[in-house]
């Protein structure tokens, strides 16, 4: 496999960094769309810890681009990109947040329940089946069941999408091994507060782009960001779920947003 992924004509000033931990895959569009205006990396998530990931990422940063670059970073990849620039302050000129994840707990607990409130009754019982079989799996990381369960995950995700964004869960090699090795750990960063006490110590300018239909709440980044990092500004998307680059009314919009931004 092939990392990072390369696109458009060198040098390569700004990456795209996928979330899951470990969707690969996931930010492809992305990064195809923008290497029409300049080179573009997309690295993929291989090791299994927070810390392997960061090394890892300024490491394909600093192999293959020109830093300091540009790091938009999706879901849990804005986490990933927030900490990788924290660490490696030189390697980074400005991040880019794209639907992340909330910064504190308080703010996460809605997220279940907002995604299970847009199920129709009949996959509200499907979700709660296929819960129910993961559990009971021995390594718990079936992978039908749990491509079945991302396809519902997504269903509640968008605000209106077309067929590409249906189609998007089939374009992501999912690697269990590096999302169940990480995430619990990257949760531990929140909820202990090191995962914000980061976000202080940034040095570069950061822009959070969220959509008001994100069963992630919008106000989980922005309110605890602009409390502690001071050139940050924030964008909110209407009618725009978790993928705006997906979305019938956003996309465009947030296409031009980051064409401004790397540019």
């Amino acid at each position: 496999m092939e990392n990072p992924r390369k696109y458009g004509i060198p040098p390569y000033r700004t990456a795209v960094v996928h979330g899951g931990p470990g969707a690969q895959g996931g930010v492809a569009d992305i990064a195809l769309k923008l290497s029409e205006y300049t080179g573009i990396l997309e690295p993929i998530q291989t090791e299994c810890s927070v810390d392997g990931e960061i090394d890892e990422l300024y490491r394909l940063i600093k192999n293959w681009g020109e830093p300091p670059v540009v790091l938009i970073g999706h879901s849990w990849g804005a986490w990933l990109s927030l900490l990788t620039a924290a660490r490696y302050p030189e390697a980074v000129s400005k991040l880019i947040l794209v639907a992340s994840a909330p910064f504190e707990d308080h703010y996460a607990a809605a997220i279940h329940k907002r995604r299970i409130e847009r199920l129709s009754p009949k996959e509200k019982i499907e979700f709660s089946s296929l819960m129910q079989s993961l559990t009971a799996s021995r390594s718990g990381e079936d992978k039908f069941l749990s491509k079945r369960l991302h396809k519902l995950f997504l269903k509640s995700d968008f605000y209106e999408t077309g067929g590409e964004g249906e189609d998007y869960g089939n374009n992501i090699e999912m690697n269990s091994r590096v999302f169940n090795s990480v995430w619990s750990k990257a949760a531990e960063l929140r909820s202990s507060g090191a995962l914000l006490k980061t976000a202080s110590l940034l040095k570069c300018p950061v822009l959070a782009i969220h959509g008001d239909h994100d069963p992630h709440p919008s106000e989980g980044v922005e309110i605890p960001l602009a409390r502690v990092i001071k050139d940050f500004r924030f964008i909110l998307l209407e009618k725009c779920g978790h993928y705006p680059w997906l979305e019938k009314h956003a996309s465009k919009k947030f296409y031009e947003i980051l064409k401004t931004e790397i540019l």
